[in-house]
C-alpha cells in the first residue's frame, strides 16, 4: 500500500477506558520561565550614623565623664586612707537587728583566737541587762503587795543607769580593745568591770545599809520577804541566783582576758604608755 498510516490511530479505543467515556487530551503545560534574583550581596542599608564631628564630640564628653569620675575615685580613697591614719573607725548601728542601738560585729573585726572570749564577756552583758530586768519585775510585785513605791523607782534607776552604762563603760573598752589590741583600752576595761563584779556580788547580796530596803533581789531581802510573802520570796530567790551566775560568769571572763593581756606583753606596753603620757604631761 503507498499509505502505510494506521487508520486507528485517530479512532479513541474504546477499550482504553472502562467508563467508556473517552479521554481529553492532556494539557502540556510549560513551566514558567526561572526569575533571576536581583540580590546584591555587597549592599548595606543607609543607617544614618551621624557626621564625623558629632562623633569627635561625644568621645570628647565620654573621655571628660571618665576623667571626672577617676578623680572622684581618687578623693574618696585619699579621705578613706587619711581616716585610717587617723584611727578614726566608722561604726554602723547593726544590733538587735530589729532595732539597731550599737555597732557589734564579733565574726569580721575581732580575732578568731579572741572571739570564744568576747562572746561571753557580751554575754555577761546581756546576763546583767536581763538581771535588772528581773529584778523590776520582783520589786514591782513586791510595790503591789504593800512593800512601798520607793523600791520600785529605785529599781528603775537601776536598770536605766546600769544597761548603758556597762555597756559605754566596760564592754565597749573590751570589744575595742580586742579589735586593735589597745593597750590603754585593755586598762580601762579592768577598772570598769572591777566596778561591774562589785556591784553584783552587792546586789546579791543586798545589804540594807547599802541599798534602800528590797530594791535589789538580793539573798538578805530574799529572807526577809519569804517569811511574810512566799511567791514574793521565790521570785527574790531566783533574782538572787541569777546574780550569783553572773558574777560567776564575769569572774572567769576577767581572769580569761588578763591571761591574754600578761601573755600577749599588753602590760608591758601599757605601763610604757602610761610613762610616756605621763612625762608628755609634765612637759
Amino acid at each position: 500500500m503507498a499509505n502505510d498510516r494506521n487508520p486507528f490511530d485517530d479512532d479513541v479505543n474504546p477499550f482504553a477506558n472502562p467508563g467508556g467515556v473517552p479521554h481529553a487530551p492532556k494539557a502540556v503545560i510549560s513551566p514558567l520561565p526561572h526569575e533571576r534574583a536581583e540580590y546584591d550581596r555587597g549592599a548595606t542599608d543607609d543607617i544614618p550614623l551621624g557626621n564625623g564631628m558629632d562623633l569627635k564630640k561625644r568621645e570628647k564628653e565620654l573621655l571628660a565623664k571618665e576623667a571626672e569620675l577617676k578623680k572622684k575615685e581618687q578623693e574618696i580613697k585619699r579621705r578613706e586612707d587619711a581616716i585610717s591614719r587617723a584611727g578614726i573607725v566608722i561604726e554602723e548601728k547593726n544590733w538587735p537587728p530589729f532595732l539597731p542601738l550599737i555597732h557589734h560585729d564579733i565574726p569580721n573585726e575581732i580575732p578568731i583566737h579572741l572571739q570564744k572570749l568576747q562572746y561571753v564577756a557580751f554575754t555577761t552583758y546581756l546576763g546583767l541587762v536581763f538581771c535588772l530586768l528581773w529584778n523590776i519585775v520582783a520589786v514591782t510585785i513586791a510595790w503591789v503587795k504593800g512593800e512601798g513605791v520607793k523600791i520600785w523607782l529605785l529599781a528603775i534607776i537601776y536598770f536605766i543607769s546600769g544597761v548603758p552604762g556597762a555597756y559605754v563603760l566596760w564592754y565597749r573598752p573590751l570589744y575595742r580593745a580586742m579589735r586593735t589590741d589597745s593597750a590603754l583600752k585593755f586598762g580601762w576595761f579592768f577598772i570598769a568591770y572591777s566596778i561591774h563584779i562589785g556591784f553584783c556580788i552587792l546586789a546579791a547580796i543586798a545589804p540594807p545599809i547599802v541599798f534602800e530596803g528590797k530594791s535589789l533581789t538580793g539573798i538578805l531581802p530574799a529572807i526577809d520577804v519569804l517569811s511574810g510573802n512566799a511567791i514574793i520570796g521565790i521570785l527574790y530567790l531566783v533574782g538572787f541566783g541569777f546574780f550569783v551566775l553572773e558574777v560567776l560568769l564575769s569572774i572567769w571572763v576577767i581572769q580569761q582576758v588578763y591571761m591574754y593581756f600578761r601573755g600577749s606583753g599588753k602590760a608591758a606596753e601599757m605601763k610604757k604608755q602610761a610613762a610616756r603620757q605621763t612625762m608628755m604631761a609634765a612637759l
